[in-house]
């Protein structure tokens, strides 16, 4: 049949109303006339392309040289194949070497004669239930049973794995004979007796210098028997008749060290410990016994002069220190001092007297104290905090309060070096009988201001001014007199002065010596 025959068609250059569809037939069987198809109207080919693209000559149908009897143009072939590309790509052995395309109108292979079965079946083996969807791809993804069934066993033919017997089960469970039981504690027991037994041989040879086997000898010493006036049997009288002064003002804080001087519950101490305390309402003052008691005290008095103070604390039956003779004490005489240095309540020190009658000044930040003591230096260690601690002799009485140290330290930080000071016992003895009596202290004055001088010769305590109306103005000092003694004391510089003079009464007459133009004069005096 002709392609434009049984309807209508439009094609380029060729309009539709030109071509007519069949006439109707007649029923006698003769049809109508009908028009003829308009011949195609060719244009002429360009010669070049003729030449390049036309048919051989000759040759009016397809290029195929075996139709036509054409010869075959020699093809240049490539070097033939490995062999391993042959076997995996090569034709299968069943086809030969025909090719591998069937011809029009050749009939697909059987299942018979296929060499490989298919990847999947057909549309009616998947309807009947044979569809494998491991091998159709157009399967749909699902979940399904393992690949390897639960009863396939493995290649090497070996059970699998069964559960872990439990300690029960071995035991209680008869599923272990009892003779391997035995056996296997047995070999158990031999494995751990071998590895002490090579433990124990390496560690002894690893550490020559260990010896298990060794038992040091106790020597029995038998009683000890102290003798009278060791420093233990000094320590055991006197630590307990002192005690650590605690001061709190807020958040801030200080400590020392106290004296018991009476059974009434009288401590004294340094006035530098307490006088942060001394005008504070809201002040704390507490005292640490030797035994752990715990007792808040007040300020019964206290003396700037001296550097010494007076508490009163409420307990009963407290161990009182026993007072000496601070005038007995020579240097060299061996001392111990006693207090809470640094915190740490009871310590003992020893050491000996350096000098006695060392005048002393005494001032510190934050402390009113502006004293000058008539010190007792010592070498015994004594540290921040054991102020107002005891200095004891031999015997076990108290000969001094301990009070000041001197220090390499930048700001007196520094700890002991050996220089220690306290205020002498007979000192102490006046002033606190008189801040227990009255609250207060009366020091005698001369009634001038002097500077330390010396001449090459003798040392002496120069008079700047004389005060009117006092002792020494009433006795006949003058100005740039050198005052060399007080009674018997002599004066070698400004604080010693001082000192000599504090050791005298309000009221007594005292004869003075001075150097005026290089004479001596001696002036009798009337402390105020």
């Amino acid at each position: 049949m002709h392609p434009w025959q049984g309807g209508t068609m439009t094609g380029r250059g060729v309009p539709a109303d030109q071509f007519a569809t069949p006439p109707a037939q007649h029923a006698n069987g003769h049809s109508a006339d009908r028009l003829a198809p308009r011949p195609l109207e060719r244009p002429e080919v360009d010669p070049s392309q003729r030449h390049a693209f036309a048919r051989p000559h000759g040759v009016s149908g397809s290029f195929d040289p075996d139709q036509h009897g054409l010869p075959v143009r020699g093809i240049e072939q490539a070097p033939p194949p490995a062999d391993a590309l042959v076997q995996a790509f090569g034709r299968p052995p069943s086809h030969g070497d025909g090719p591998l395309q069937r011809a029009p109108g050749e009939k697909p292979m059987t299942p018979e004669t296929e060499p490989d079965p298919v990847l999947w079946r057909s549309d009616d083996q998947a309807r009947s239930g044979d569809r494998d969807p491991w091998r159709d791809p157009a399967a749909g993804a699902i979940l399904g049973p393992p690949a390897v069934p639960e009863n396939q066993s493995d290649d090497d033919g070996e059970r699998a794995a069964g559960p872990l017997l439990s300690a029960r089960e071995v035991l209680f469970g008869r599923r272990v004979h009892p003779r391997a039981l035995a056996i296997l504690g047995v070999v158990a027991l031999l494995v751990g007796v071998a590895g002490g037994f090579l433990g124990r041989i390496t560690a002894e040879e690893g550490n020559p210098l260990v010896n298990p086997d060794v038992t040091l000898a106790e020597v029995d010493q038998g009683a000890t028997d102290r003798p009278r006036g060791s420093v233990s049997q000094v320590a055991q009288r006197v630590v307990p008749a002192v005690v650590s002064i605690e001061v709190r003002i807020g958040g801030q804080g200080g400590s020392g060290s106290g004296v018991v001087i009476d059974g009434d519950g009288y401590v004294v101490t340094n006035n530098h410990v307490v006088s942060m305390a001394a005008d504070t309402p809201n002040a704390q003052v507490s005292t640490v016994f030797h035994d752990g008691t715990r007792a808040p005290a007040r300020v019964v008095g206290r003396d700037v002069k001296t550097d010494l103070a007076v508490l009163k604390v409420e307990v009963s039956n407290p161990t009182v220190a026993q007072l000496g003779d601070s005038d007995k004490l020579k240097v060299g005489d061996d001392v111990i001092a006693i207090g809470s240095p640094l915190g740490l309540a009871g310590t003992v020190t020893t050491g000996i007297v350096s000098s006695v009658h060392r005048p002393v000044r005494l001032a510190g930040e934050g402390t009113d104290t502006n004293a000058v003591i008539d010190a007792i230096q010592t070498d015994a260690a004594i540290n921040p905090g054991n102020s107002g601690g005891a200095l004891v002799d031999g015997t076990g009485a108290v000969v001094g309060i301990n009070s000041a140290i001197r220090t390499l330290g930048s700001g007196g930080e520094g700890g002991s070096i050996g220089l220690g000071f306290a205020i002498p016992i007979d000192d102490v003895r006046r002033i606190a009988q008189e801040l227990i009596r009255t609250g207060t202290v009366r020091h005698a004055d001369l009634g001038v201001n002097a500077k330390s001088v010396s001449d090459g010769l003798a040392d002496g305590a120069q008079v700047q001014n004389v005060q009117d109306g006092s002792s020494a103005a009433g006795g006949g000092m003058a100005e740039g007199d050198v005052i060399i003694k007080v009674g018997d004391r002599k004066v070698g510089s400004a604080d010693e002065l001082i000192v000599a003079v504090d050791r005298h009464q309000v009221g007594e007459r005292v004869p003075v010596t001075v150097v005026r133009q290089g004479r001596e004069l001696v002036l009798d005096v009337t402390l105020k």
